[in-house]
């Protein structure tokens, strides 16, 4: 929804990564920036601070090579420091990790270099590392949530003036990220797709872009643009609607209403922007009936990000837990091409210094 410039809602999980530090070299007046890697085999990397910073082959590298020129295009020193690196976050799964990474990185460095940033540009630092020096096309919300992100709440994210605001999440709910073992490559090269036709609607109706259009304008406008261009224009602004009614039953622990709106969200993926693939359509039917199958249900269940990760996330009373492990144990994986795997993870705060005691 970012590109749309809607709402987003999202949240940091209690995985991490952590970053050591200390001054760093500083030889016949120039300085160094020194990084070891814990989690890639104590790989070591060395950045001259006096000259442009390039990139290197490895992709780790890059994520800190792109902090350090993102600071100093910003006008920032840094200064000579040593930086270890070590983490948890799960990689290629959606779940934020390199927005983890360079937002840790991005700290350090400014601590150390003594560099007074608010946490909006900390976070447009980590993302213009992915973005302008990797060449990602990370959405500024990841770095964001691991900025500002607060413990036990959803962080709401206006992605036009990008203020934000923490959303305390019912205690009876509990959280399941579901990894489906699926990583249907053939989805990332239509992203871009979906974000051209979903601009082209936006066109077709007038306005710069559709978090200015209502369902019901764009309903009665269905015949200014194509089939396709309609479609994806359904999701997003549908979407954005959503938002609302998902923050007021998180925080009610409404899990009727979780469960009424995240079916419609994963069936407008689906349906509407087409990026789902059957198995994870399967995964998600398999983990909603299980849910509701008492006739009351207790929570709800989606693919989250787009299925090139494979992930999908249920929103669940805390005594259902282990209902929705058990669907997705005994009654998905004997017919799955991958066996799936489910994590419960809680809604932590975003990054900070940690003072050795």
């Amino acid at each position: 929804m970012e590109a749309q410039q809607g709402f987003v809602l999202s949240c940091a999980i209690d995985r991490e990564t952590v970053v050591a530090l200390s001054a760093g070299p500083e030889i016949g007046g120039r300085g160094y920036v020194e990084v070891v890697a814990i989690d890639e085999g104590r790989a070591m990397d060395k950045i001259a601070l006096y000259e442009p910073v390039i990139q290197a082959k490895d992709p780790w590298k890059n994520l800190v090579r792109g902090v350090v020129a993102a600071l100093q295009q910003r006008g920032h020193c840094v200064l000579p420091a040593r930086l270890s690196i070590a983490g948890d976050v799960p990689i290629r799964t959606d779940l934020a990790s390199s927005s983890s990474f360079t937002v840790a990185v991005a700290l350090a460095l400014t601590q150390i270099s003594r560099i007074s940033i608010s946490p909006g540009e900390m976070a447009l630092v980590a993302w213009e590392a992915e973005n302008d020096f990797l060449g990602s096309t990370c959405a500024l919300t990841d770095p964001m949530v691991s900025v500002s992100a607060t413990r036990g709440a959803a962080l709401l994210l206006d992605c036009r003036s990008f203020e934000h605001m923490p959303i305390a999440v019912s205690a009876d709910l509990a959280m399941v990220v579901i990894d489906s073992g699926v990583r249907p490559e053939v989805v990332r090269s239509t992203l871009a797709k979906r974000r051209a036709e979903a601009d082209m609607a936006a066109k077709a109706l007038g306005v710069e872009t559709l978090r200015d259009v209502s369902p019901e304008t764009l309903e009665a406008n269905k015949d200014a643009m194509t089939p396709d261009a309609y479609a994806r224009a359904r999701h997003v602004v549908d979407e954005i609607a959503r938002v609302e009614p998902m923050a007021v039953a998180l925080a009610h622990g409404d899990t009727a209403a979780l469960a009424e709106t995240m079916r419609a969200s994963h069936a407008s993926l689906r349906d509407c922007y087409v990026v789902t693939v059957p198995m994870i359509d399967r995964l998600v039917d398999v983990v909603a009936h299980s849910l509701e199958a008492g006739g009351v249900p207790l929570g709800g269940v989606r693919m989250t990000g787009t299925s090139v990760s494979g992930q999908v996330i249920a929103v669940v009373q805390k005594d259902a837990v282990e209902t929705v492990i058990d669907a997705v144990e005994t009654t998905y994986n004997p017919q799955a091409d991958a066996p799936a795997s489910a994590t419960v993870y809680t809604m932590t705060g975003g990054a900070r210094e940690i003072t050795p005691t």
